[in-house]
């Protein structure tokens, strides 16, 4: 009995039995923002990119978002080459072009895996990113490793040096609250080829996720809503939340939230930047009430408000 015992302390303190940790010793981790809702995580090991938009910083980028025209949406290789040379996931909380535009060229240049909505992959396979394989043709004892995976929100998985639950939610409440209504909103379609106008980035769903990564859980955002039943009880460490003016539209946004979470002891504010077409005094203007907002709702909380591909390691 005595040796059943000790070993299943050892297995509780040194992993399951597939070799994977239930919880990990804490290491630092570094955080770094990409502009608009893009992020880029990583502990030294593995590198996750959160709706990368670096095509925000292309020359002459428009100086309005959202005008109502329905350009081609099309990345912006010098933009992202110059910021991003190694990724292995690529976390995507919606598919609107300002999320997802970026992702199929990183995915197709660094190998990286994208974890998105059913519509969203829609948008990456018609940039080439492929998931599908016949399993007649294919050794099912060897599939071979695929650049989509496609979640529904509700999944919990264990990855090799991280845990990530994907957590069903809501986009940001745009037009006076009747954005059901709008351009954006649908799912993108199958059997798309790009290039794709700015109108094929259909919403299809919002997520929000919670990484666990040495030893840290991070909560991520992409929109300015949320559904508090699924993120009560969280508890991250680590919160990067929506911050953008829009959040103004959600009965009590930040105190609520800040409540469901357990008052995390840092939060990033994200979207704040109005996709880098105003002045970045201006933006600073606008995320100054949320940071306010979060001070209020939870005085211990820590805000940063980051610089642009400047990363700041927490322990």
């Amino acid at each position: 009995m005595r040796t059943i015992t000790l070993f299943l302390v050892a297995l509780c303190l040194t992993g399951s039995a597939i070799g994977q940790p239930y919880a990990n010793a804490r290491r630092a981790v570094e955080i770094t923002y990409l502009g608009n809702a893009g992020w880029q995580i990583s502990d030294g090991k593995v590198v996750i990119l959160v709706d990368p938009y670096l095509s925000e910083f292309r020359k002459n980028a428009p100086t309005e978002q959202m005008t109502g025209d329905d350009p081609l949406a099309q990345p912006d290789a010098a933009s992202i080459d110059a910021h991003i040379t190694k990724a292995d996931y690529i976390l995507i909380t919606h598919g609107h072009d300002d999320h997802m535009l970026d992702a199929p060229y990183i995915s197709k240049r660094t190998g990286a895996v994208i974890i998105c909505t059913e519509s969203a992959a829609n948008i990456a396979r018609a940039w080439g990113v492929g998931d599908r394989f016949d399993p007649r043709e294919v050794d099912l004892r060897k599939i071979p490793t695929q650049p989509l995976i496609v979640v529904r929100g509700g999944e919990d998985f264990q990855f090799r040096d991280f845990s990530l639950e994907v957590i069903p939610s809501l986009h940001t409440a745009l037009f006076d609250k009747r954005y059901n209504d709008g351009f954006w909103a649908g799912d993108t379609p199958p059997g798309l080829k790009a290039p794709l106008h700015e109108s094929a980035y259909k919403e299809g769903g919002t997520l929000v996720y919670l990484l666990r990564i040495a030893g840290h859980r991070i909560f991520i955002m992409g929109s300015m809503n949320y559904i508090e039943r699924n993120v009560t009880g969280l508890r991250p460490d680590i919160a990067i939340i929506g911050a953008g003016s829009d959040r103004k539209q959600i009965y009590h946004y930040t105190d609520r939230l800040m409540h469901a979470l357990g008052n995390p002891a840092v939060v990033f504010p994200t979207h704040w930047d109005d996709y880098g077409t105003k002045p970045r005094s201006a933006a600073l203007k606008q995320v100054e009430t949320f940071v306010t907002e979060v001070r209020s709702a939870s005085p211990k909380t820590k805000v940063i408000v980051p610089e642009y591909f400047k990363a700041t390691e927490l322990h």
